[in-house]
């Protein structure tokens, strides 16, 4: 799975379709185009064909459009790519009332992020280091924030408890996003996988030179169904994360 990278078109041009601070009107007897039908169409192409598939010309056709006609409205295919990420984080649910404290907040924000991946797996491919400088992406971060506002954290740790989240969300729904793949391209199921290969297993498996690795993979795999389970990963590993924040906020206010 490649990773794409956020940014790669020019800034002003970039910012300025973010913001919608020059969009462009149709032009008389052409197609009734838009930013906004544009971008929607391209989320279309990435959701059901892949990042690989994307291409102004893809989405031109998706649109019944000449190719060129979408150069009146956007600058070029990264500038595109910039609106879609903002346009897709503009989904996430921003409840003021969840229940369960910060927790609860912060487990809410990792959910929506988890669904928000699950929707779009393309989002699996992007990585996570820059912001996206769009008007969903900032009122999604700093709804984010909020989460963990007046719990008696600094600034700093704020963000990095959000990155912390976000982060995790990130990489395991990479994990799910690839086995979904791995099913798609072998055609076969992990259940099928491992009946292929359970005869082979158990005549070169060696219980005294590991004796740890099948206990433990044999109960893990009893337990999950399969040698890996992204969602399990997820529900666990959130908990976890959650009890380590828990740590920090108790120490900053018993201290």
């Amino acid at each position: 799975m490649t990773t794409e990278y956020f940014g790669k078109g020019d800034p002003a041009r970039s910012l300025a379709l973010l913001w919608r601070t020059s969009e462009r009107a149709s032009r008389k007897g052409k197609p009734d185009l838009s930013v906004d039908r544009i971008v929607r169409a391209a989320i279309e192409v990435a959701d059901a064909e892949g990042l690989q598939a994307l291409s102004m010309r893809r989405v031109a056709e998706r649109l019944g459009v000449g190719t060129m006609s979408l150069y009146t409205y956007v600058p070029g295919k990264p500038e595109l790519f910039d609106v879609m990420l903002d346009t897709v984080y503009g989904e996430t649910d921003r409840s003021e009332d969840v229940p369960g404290g910060w927790r609860g907040r912060l487990e809410h924000v990792a959910r929506e992020n988890w669904a928000l991946y699950l929707r779009h797996p393309w989002l699996s491919q992007v990585a996570a280091s820059r912001p996206v400088l769009g008007p969903h992406g900032t009122a999604k971060y700093d709804y984010e924030l909020r989460a963990v506002d007046g719990i008696g954290l600094t600034d700093v740790e704020m963000d990095a408890v959000v990155t912390l989240v976000t982060g995790f969300v990130h990489g395991t729904a990479r994990g799910a996003v690839e086995a979904s793949q791995a099913e798609r391209e072998t055609g076969m199921t992990d259940e099928q996988w491992w009946a292929a290969h359970a005869p082979f297993l158990s005549r070169i498996a060696d219980v005294t030179r590991f004796p740890t690795a099948t206990r433990v993979g044999e109960a893990a795999g009893e337990a999950m169904g399969t040698a890996y389970s992204a969602e399990r990963a997820f529900e666990f590993g959130l908990q976890r994360l959650l009890d380590g924040i828990e740590a920090l906020i108790t120490r900053r206010t018993t201290t």
